[in-house]
């Protein structure tokens, strides 16, 4: 279980600046949170990007957040071609 933080620790070493540490944990973050709450991660941020510019409200954020989700919620609809 702390593998993942020894290996996350050399990576951080290249951030760059804090800036950069800081925007990486909060992604490690999001990450982390879709997996305890059984998402697939790469599905839970596909999903986030393409709905937080929609958000505009705190409570529309708010039901963004991983454990507000299922795994059916993460479909995003195709639009009619």
């Amino acid at each position: 279980a702390i593998r993942p933080f020894a290996v996350g620790r050399k990576a951080w070493l290249f951030s760059g600046s804090p800036k950069g540490a800081e925007t990486s944990a909060m992604l490690y973050t999001l990450v982390e949170t879709a997996k305890a709450a059984g998402l697939e991660p790469r599905a839970y941020l596909h999903y986030l990007f393409e709905t937080l510019p929609t958000a505009t409200t705190p409570d529309a954020l708010e039901a963004l957040l991983p454990h507000r989700l299922t795994p059916d919620d993460l479909k995003i609809p195709t639009p009619n071609l």
